[in-house]
């Protein structure tokens, strides 16, 4: 699936789930006015009014080989949020993908982290409710799209993203996820539109299976990282969820996912309709802007050599990876003392503390992270310097998802995992799944 498009039968290719309109903006780029904000209202269709936000005004020089936003079937509501956040360009997966799910089709996408892919399937979802706003009343409680994340941090990032892009339409997004107010989340169903739900499996359960919140009008779905919702342990109750949603040829149904084991591969046939298939992963499973090294080490000579590694790093974000939780907090301890910038991220933290341990690591208030898989797979921020794998995690895909911390939207990063004689046995499985040889390396703790 490398960088192909896999046709779907020739039946069914032409036809889209719901026709769309084939030219939304004419070429001269004009909208109808009335659905730009102007200061605190609305204008009516045709009027001039000093303040509204042209597509004239969002310049972007044509470049070869790039997609800009603004060439795409995109509402300019849209185009201005993506503009308002600085983006100019479509990123690779963008490119590949929306042009099939802005006309409606189903999409499995096989994408690494940082590549843009959260934008990709909002920017489609919300373009979508643009063009299609519900023509009956509804209750407040029946959404009309569903995101679904494996990790409460994800889920909270896509719903952060969701909102800076529905910042210029009436689309609002409501978040369910475990670890945080269950009252606050029934009381915001109750009270405001649910155009846009972003849960995790568990919760939005809970919620669904209690009739606090209603999937039987779901237009677009999205399952997002299906791989570590299958290695979590979530597919039953996704599939529980998903069977309370429209069948699928009456719903649009968006499925990424970093690796494709055959469990997920069987998944996404099931739950998608005649889907287009994107790859924007390259031949090798690792993000080639990551300087990947294992040093073999004794299990004693671990902390003195992190130390250094940090101390070498400089101020620069650094996550480290530990597979029990137990070893977090021994880790963040012993850097603690050692007078290191540090937090801990890891399924013992409270989510609240979680939520604002990763805003102070975005923002620069913490230098280094140290967490778990589970925790760490929700970590989606730009300039992570170093990844240390302080043990080589048990299941080979987790050294995957663990370096796509580092080198993210293009940036260069590295990643150092430590290797002694309780893990080495590892590291052919690893470089198995990576599809390279990683460089060995006898590390000597010269601080000593």
């Amino acid at each position: 699936m490398e960088n192909q498009i896999q046709e779907t039968p020739p039946e069914t290719a032409e036809k889209p789930k719901r026709t769309r309109r084939t030219n939304k903006r004419p070429k001269n780029n004009v909208e109808s006015s009335a659905h730009l904000p102007v200061e605190k209202k609305l204008t009516a269709e045709g009027e001039v009014s000093t303040g509204i936000w042209s597509i004239d005004d969002f310049q972007v020089a044509a470049v070869e080989g790039k997609i800009r936003f603004h060439d795409l079937n995109i509402p300019d509501r849209v185009i201005k949020s993506i503009a308002e956040m600085g983006f100019e360009y479509c990123s690779e997966i963008q490119a590949e993908t929306l042009p099939m799910t802005l006309q409606g089709y189903d999409i499995i996408g096989q994408a690494q982290t940082g590549t843009g892919k959260t934008a990709a399937f909002l920017i489609a979802m919300i373009s979508d409710f643009l063009d299609y706003p519900l023509e009956e009343k509804r209750a407040n409680n029946f959404a009309r799209g569903l995101i679904i994340a494996p990790t409460r941090e994800l889920a909270l990032q896509i719903a952060d993203e969701a909102v800076k892009l529905t910042t210029n339409c009436h689309l609002n997004v409501v978040t369910l996820v475990g670890g945080l107010s269950y009252e606050k989340q029934k009381i915001a169903l109750e009270t405001e539109n649910v155009d846009i739900l972003v849960a995790t499996p568990g919760r939005l359960l809970d919620f669904a299976r209690n009739r606090k919140v209603q999937l039987g009008k779901v237009e677009c779905l999205v399952l997002d990282e299906a791989d570590r919702m299958l290695s979590m342990g979530f597919i039953p109750d996704v599939k529980s969820i998903i069977r309370m949603t429209p069948h699928k040829e009456s719903r649009q149904t968006m499925l990424f996912s970093a690796t494709f084991p055959k469990d997920v591969q069987a998944l996404a046939q099931q739950w998608t309709y005649f889907p287009k298939e994107v790859s924007v992963v390259p031949k090798e499973a690792t993000n080639q802007n990551i300087e990947q090294v294992i040093y073999t080490v004794e299990a004693d000579q671990k902390w003195p050599v992190l130390k250094q590694l940090i101390e070498e790093n400089g101020g620069q974000r650094t996550i480290i990876f530990a597979n029990r939780r137990d070893e977090t907090r021994d880790l963040y301890e012993r850097l603690r003392k050692a007078n290191i910038n540090c937090a801990i991220l890891s399924g013992e933290v409270a989510q609240d503390k979680r939520v604002k341990t990763l805003k102070n690591f975005k923002d620069g208030i913490i230098q280094v992270l140290v967490a778990t898989d589970v925790a760490g797979r929700g970590i989606h921020v730009d300039n992570v310097a170093l990844v240390v794998n302080y043990a080589l995690p048990e299941d080979p895909e987790d050294y995957v998802h663990r370096i796509g911390r580092t080198g993210r939207g293009g940036e260069s990063g590295k990643s150092v995992s430590f290797a002694s004689e309780d893990d080495a046995f590892m590291i052919p499985e690893i470089e198995k799944v990576v599809g390279e040889s990683i460089r060995c390396e006898y590390m000597v703790d010269t601080s000593r």
